[in-house]
C-alpha cells in the first residue's frame, strides 16, 4: 500500500495544514471581526483594523530574519515557534479591552505569520521536490482560500452567538491553530530529505522540462550576489505590483453594490461576486502550479491573461450577472499569481542554494504593499475616476508585472 509513498507527501500535507489553519485563520478570516469588534468598543472601524496594518508591517520587518533562521536552523523549531506566536496572538485578541492591546497582538501575529505565509511552503517544497514543484506549491497555497471558505462561516456563527461572541471566535481560532498545526510542525516536518536519509521527490528521474525551474537544491547564488542584480529588483517590483493588483479583490463586493440604483440584482449578489473571485484564486493556484511545471512563461501569460480578461468583463459587462461572476473568477486567477508565480520565478532565476534568504527579501516588498494597498485603492475609488479608474490601474499593474517577470526570466543568474 505504501510502496510508492515518498515522505515528501507528508511534507506537502504539513504545508497544507499550515496554510489552511494559522494562515487562513489569521489572514483569510480577519475581515469577519472588523465590524463586530469596532462596534463593541464604539470606535471607528479604521481604529481597530489598524492592527491588520501592523500585522503586515511586522511581516515586512521580520521577513529577512525569518528567512535567515529558516535557512540555517531546523525548520521544526522555526515553524513551531511561528505557529506558537500566531496561536497566542489570536488567543490574546480574545482578551482585548483596548485598541493598544489589539495592536500588540497584531504585532505578535505579524512576526509569527511571516515565515508561515511567505516562506514555509516554497522553502519546504523546493527542498523536498525536484518534480511537480509548481503543482505542490499551488496546491498548498490554495488552502489559504479554502481555509477561509471553511472557517469564515464557523467564525461568523461564533461571533453571532452573543454580545462578546467575537472573543469566543478568537479563542477557538487560537486553539485550532495550536492544536491542529503544532503536531505537524513538531513531529512531521523535516528541513530537507537528507534528514530522513532520502533523495528529493523526483530526483531519480531526469529533469529538464522546458521552462520549468532547472536548478537543483545545490545550485544557485547567495543572497549577497542576487541582491545586486537587475533581476532581483525586477522581481521585487513584480512582487509589490502583483500584490497591489491583488488587493482590488477586496473592493469587488463594493463594486457590485455600486449598482444598487441601476441594477439591483447585481448589488444583491455582491457576496457571490467576492466568492467567485475566491474560487478563482483557489482553483487558479493549482492550475497555475501545473502550467508552471511545463513553462514559467506560459504560466505568466496565462495568469495575467486571465486577469486582464476578468477586469475587462467586470468593467464593461457587469450585466448579466453571469458575466460579472466569470470576470471575478478570472481575476481570482491573477490573484493566485501572488503566492505561486513569485516563488517559482525566484527559484528559476536565482536557484535554490540560498532561496529562502532571497525570497524573504523580495517578499518584503509585497508585505509592505499589503499594508498600504487597500488605502491606495480606497483613494482611487473615492476620486472622480471611481471604479473605472481602479480597473485602469489594475490593467497598468498587470502590464508592469508582465514586463518585469519576463525581464527577470531573461536574466537568470548563474551560480
Amino acid at each position: 500500500m505504501f510502496k510508492n509513498f515518498h515522505y515528501a507527501y507528508a511534507i506537502v500535507a504539513s504545508c497544507i495544514v499550515i496554510t489552511c489553519l494559522p494562515c487562513a485563520l489569521a489572514l483569510s478570516c480577519a475581515g469577519i471581526f472588523f465590524t463586530p469588534v469596532s462596534e463593541y468598543f464604539g470606535v471607528p472601524r479604521a481604529s481597530f483594523t489598524l492592527y491588520f496594518s501592523i500585522v503586515n508591517v511586522m511581516m515586512m520587518l521580520t521577513l529577512p530574519m525569518a528567512g535567515n533562521h529558516l535557512s540555517k536552523l531546523d525548520a521544526r523549531k522555526v515553524l513551531s515557534g511561528a505557529t506558537l506566536l500566531v496561536g497566542l496572538g489570536l488567543l490574546g485578541m480574545s482578551f482585548g479591552n483596548s485598541m493598544p492591546w489589539f495592536y500588540v497582538c497584531g504585532a505578535i501575529i505579524g512576526v509569527g505569520i511571516a515565515p508561515l505565509i511567505y516562506l514555509a511552503v516554497p522553502t519546504l517544497i523546493n527542498a523536498w521536490c525536484v518534480k511537480n514543484v509548481g503543482f505542490f506549491v499551488g496546491l498548498c497555497m490554495a488552502f489559504t482560500g479554502i481555509g477561509g471558505v471553511i472557517f469564515n462561516p464557523i467564525g461568523t456563527s461564533l461571533i453571532q452567538s452573543g454580545p462578546e461572541g467575537w472573543r469566543l471566535a478568537y479563542r477557538v481560532f487560537g486553539i485550532i491553530t495550536l492544536v491542529g498545526t503544532l503536531p505537524f510542525t513538531l513531529f512531521v516536518i523535516r528541513s530537507k530529505p537528507e534528514d530522513k536519509g532520502l533523495l528529493p521527490f523526483g530526483a531519480e528521474e531526469t529533469a529538464g522540462q522546458e521552462g520549468a525551474p532547472a536548478a537543483t537544491p545545490a545550485e544557485g547564488v547567495p543572497a549577497s550576489v542576487a541582491m545586486k542584480t537587475p533581476a532581483f529588483f525586477a522581481l521585487a517590483v513584480f512582487c509589490g505590483i502583483i500584490t497591489l493588483n491583488q488587493t482590488i479583490y477586496q473592493f469587488l463586493a463594493s463594486y457590485a453594490t455600486s449598482f444598487a440604483d441601476t441594477i439591483p440584482a447585481i448589488a444583491a449578489a455582491s457576496g457571490v461576486v467576492a466568492s467567485a473571485a475566491m474560487a478563482g484564486q483557489a482553483i487558479g493556484k493549482v492550475v497555475l502550479g501545473i502550467i508552471n511545471d511545463r513553462s514559467l512563461r506560459l504560466g505568466i501569460f496565462f495568469g495575467l491573461g486571465c486577469g486582464v480578461a476578468g477586469v475587462l468583463l467586470m468593467w464593461f459587462f457587469p450585466s448579466p450577472l453571469a458575466l460579472l461572476l466569470v470576470g471575478a473568477f478570472l481575476f481570482g486567477v491573477v490573484y493566485a499569481m501572488t503566492t505561486v508565480q513569485t516563488p517559482l520565478l525566484v527559484r528559476s532565476v536565482f536557484g535554490s542554494a540560498d532561496y529562502t534568504n532571497i525570497y524573504s527579501r523580495i517578499s518584503m516588498v509585497g508585505s509592505l504593499m499589503s499594508a498600504i494597498a487597500a488605502v491606495f485603492w480606497s483613494f482611487v475609488i473615492d476620486s472622480p475616476g471611481g471604479f473605472p479608474l481602479m480597473f485602469i490601474g489594475g490593467l497598468i499593474c498587470m502590464a508592469i508585472c508582465l514586463v518585469t517577470s519576463l525581464f527577470a526570466l531573461g536574466q537568470k543568474v548563474k551560480g
